[in-house]
């Protein structure tokens, strides 16, 4: 009974921690931007950026500490739990030492990487930022074993609440740091201590209320093996999310310079927020796909819950993408980060319209999951990955910041649209055909509203705050009305 409440609470938390991080993302951004400057923003961008690439070296571990702890739990296997922790958190020590060498290696390298794009004053700069998050990266590691081990006892108000308070903590405390001058070194030094301090709160949450032991000896390889074969898919997923959202940032850096890394990064925060918004909506559906296989649910049954939820699905992200497309460029420009950002629209809109169409058939991967056919996602995403590598390399050399955004355009085209389509409709059972029926029949009476919001603008240009909100709520409530009729 408790475990349930607290599985709710959690949920509910989960939901607040999204809309809590996409209004800090859109308030406290303008001012951070306004704050450090052009430059400076996008170099602190490109510097995290780059340090976030070494968090893969997880191996994907952490699921499954959570997997192997909750079935020690179940068996009240309560020795092979502890030695299992403690063999864990012996690796993760192996690893953050490991990714402090090669961190290290990147900084002796930073002139080489970036002295074509960056001056003296900024690689010195680079080189601080780098030392700190690698400090914060290499203490994090051990350390995260407590945070699976929580979340493997589904003490989820505990972990939530805490993510929660610490989420709200670093802006607030940010803004008082600008306010008294101090830029992308104090910030990155306020992000590595409260992490570090939520790390350290959650060790002493296991140490306290739930009586957690280490037991150290040799390294079960026989078990790890065991739980390689499980968590490789997910290390590979990380990769795949590293190649596709962080790897712009870093070809930039390299060829463009530290301003189009901070214009990258608004467009990137942008299609993040409506990512994650996605995500919001399709996550709670695992549970029930996962029940329906175990019950042999037939491919008719799949297919209803991949339409019912892609309609579903569609009528929230359309009205986000579309919404976007008409007043992005004014919100970004006279309400958010200022008119130096107006390309950030145009890299947002080239990554957010491919996007809406793996995000309104997020249910197919729980689908995948359930039916244990993951693999050939990864596999083919990762093919798309490294032509994604080469493509934005070329493309931004050419056209910058666009052109990187093309390349990941071009291989989630490739990859999460049309291979994964293709891979649902003849392997998974799930008649694509149909969905996009469905689809094209809502998208006719959206277009409409879409038009008459195009009229509207072409009218009534806007050049205020007042007429860009009373534009956009015009529109909300022209979209309501069609999606309502139709």
């Amino acid at each position: 009974m408790q475990t349930n409440k607290e599985i709710k609470i959690g949920a509910i938390l989960s939901y607040i921690i999204i809309v809590v991080n996409m209004l800090i993302g859109v308030l406290y951004t303008p001012i951070l931007t306004a704050q450090l400057g052009q430059t400076e923003y996008g170099l602190y961008s490109l510097v995290t950026s780059v340090i976030s690439y070494l968090t893969i070296l997880d191996f994907g571990f952490g699921n499954a500490i959570i997997i192997y702890t909750t079935r020690y739990r179940n068996k009240n296997e309560k020795e092979k739990e502890q030695k299992l922790h403690g063999m864990f958190f012996l690796i993760y020590i192996i690893i953050g030492i490991i990714a402090g060498i090669i961190s290290f290696i990147l900084w002796l390298n930073v002139d080489k990487l970036f002295g074509n794009t960056m001056g003296v004053e900024e690689l010195n700069k680079a080189k601080i930022l780098m030392g700190i998050l690698t400090l914060n990266l290499v203490v994090t590691f051990p350390l995260s074993v407590f945070t699976s081990i929580i979340t493997s006892y589904e003490k989820f108000v505990f972990s939530k609440m805490l993510n929660l308070i610490r989420i709200i903590l670093n802006p607030i405390i940010m803004l008082i740091l600008l306010h008294f001058g101090i830029k992308s070194i104090g910030l990155v030094i306020l992000v590595t201590v409260l992490n570090i301090g939520t790390l350290l709160l959650n060790y002493i949450y296991c140490k306290t209320k739930l009586k957690i032991k280490l037991k150290f000896g040799k390294i079960d390889f026989k078990l790890l093996k065991e739980i390689m074969a499980y968590s490789v898919w997910i290390f590979l997923n990380s990769i795949l999310d590293k190649i596709n959202w962080s790897l712009d940032q870093f070809v930039l850096g390299i060829y463009s310079g530290s301003v189009a890394v901070a214009i990258y990064s608004v467009a990137s925060q942008l299609n993040q927020m409506f990512m994650n918004f996605s995500t919001a909506i399709s996550g709670v559906l695992l549970p029930r796909v996962t029940k329906m296989e175990s019950q042999k649910a037939s491919d008719k049954e799949f297919t209803d819950i991949f339409i019912r939820t892609g309609r579903v699905q569609y009528i929230v992200m359309a009205l986000i993408i579309s919404g976007f497309v008409l007043f992005g460029k004014e919100f970004i420009e006279i309400m958010w980060v200022g008119p130096e950002y107006s390309q950030s629209y145009i890299i947002a809109c080239i990554l957010m319209i491919p996007m809406t169409i793996p995000l309104i058939q997020n249910v197919g991967l729980n689908i995948l999951q359930a039916k244990n056919k993951y693999k050939f996602r990864v596999i083919i995403l990762i093919l798309f990955a490294f032509f994604n590598v080469g493509v934005s390399i070329v493309l931004s050399k050419l056209y910058g910041g666009i052109g990187a955004a093309i390349g990941t355009s071009i291989s989630l085209i490739g990859g999460s649209i049309i291979s994964m389509n293709i891979f649902y409709h003849r392997k998974v059972g799930i008649n694509i055909i149909e969905f996009w029926k469905n689809i094209l029949k809502m998208s006719v009476p959206m277009l409409g509203s879409i038009i008459i919001a195009v009229i509207v603008k072409v009218y009534v240009p806007i050049h205020s705050i007042s007429m860009l909100l009373l534009q956009i709520a015009i529109y909300m409530i022209l979209y309501c009305a069609v999606v309502w009729k139709w």
